[in-house]
């Protein structure tokens, strides 16, 4: 089986977003399942409609892990893997209103997790060659980042900054308040000498002044293709470049090609569709 993943560890939030949806879909009791007697057992399967790379099972098994934690759930494979269209990803065994309970919220997780790896996984296959990476972003579900960005790595991309915390992104904004960008990455550096800094620029003129500021990396934001072919050539190395803005799957490779190191792409977490999944019941007993 074929698998795509950097080097990665499961996000610390788990259990509170899982809570969180629990809370939002169950609240003070599931009523449908409440029609099943209390002591039916059952049996089912989560089937997987398209190829997809798989992400989520950790938050799919804590769903069930909040409500039953007698629900046993047997997986075929594991985050990171490609599934092929019409594979069964998992089994599971437990009282049948415990499935019925967890079944919708375990699903949302698994579908939206999966879409972002996999849209990751055809952008990181579209520039496979070049010595460019696939970078996400901030455009990420409410509540979701850490497990969105988890699901980056799965499909072979590399995290940016998980939020406004960890790493100064200088940008137009910024500039404008600071006075210059030469003013902004100097008082960058005084007040945070142990984070990267990073400036978006969007001209030659930007990119140089960036440079000369010594910014870690520098942006470059919807540069066109020769625009940013010279900045690679008078970087020469020096700086890590990444590029930002009109990144998609048509223009992703042209891109990368320019000899940039990096390509934040958004819609990765922002624009995904739903991974074709379902749970079906294979029987059930009392």
């Amino acid at each position: 089986m074929e698998k795509h993943q950097n080097s990665m560890e499961l996000p610390n939030d788990i259990e509170r977003q899982v809570k969180l949806a629990l809370e939002e879909d169950i609240g003070g009791g599931d009523v449908t399942a409440a029609l099943i007697p209390a002591d039916n057992a059952a049996s089912a399967s989560v089937l997987c409609r398209e190829e997809a790379i798989l992400c989520g099972t950790a938050w799919f098994n804590q769903v069930f892990k909040q409500i039953d934690t007698t629900v046993k759930i047997e997986w075929l494979y594991e985050d990171g893997y490609v599934i092929p269209a019409g594979s069964t990803l998992c089994r599971l065994n437990g009282k049948a209103r415990s499935l019925l309970s967890g079944e919708r919220a375990a699903l949302n997780f698994l579908q939206t997790l999966s879409a972002t790896a996999t849209l990751t996984q055809r952008y990181v296959k579209q520039i496979e060659g070049t010595k460019a990476q696939i970078l996400d972003t901030r455009k990420t579900l409410p509540t979701l980042r850490k497990a969105q960005k988890y699901a980056v790595l799965c499909g072979g991309g590399r995290n940016h900054r998980i939020g406004l915390f960890d790493m100064i992104l200088i940008k137009e904004n910024h500039i404008m308040a600071a006075g210059s960008i030469s003013q902004a990455v100097a008082q960058a550096k005084s007040l945070y000498p142990d984070i990267k800094v990073e400036v978006e620029t969007e001209n030659m003129d930007e990119f140089r002044e960036a440079g000369k500021a010594m910014a870690d990396i520098i942006m470059l934001d919807n540069f066109d293709l020769e625009t940013m072919r010279r900045a690679v050539e008078e970087n020469d190395g020096k700086i890590t470049l990444e590029a930002s803005g009109g990144v998609n799957l048509d223009t992703v490779r042209a891109i990368a090609e320019t000899g940039v190191d990096y390509i934040s792409v958004g819609e990765i977490t922002k624009n995904i569709d739903a991974v074709d999944l379902s749970m079906r019941f294979a029987q059930t007993s009392r």
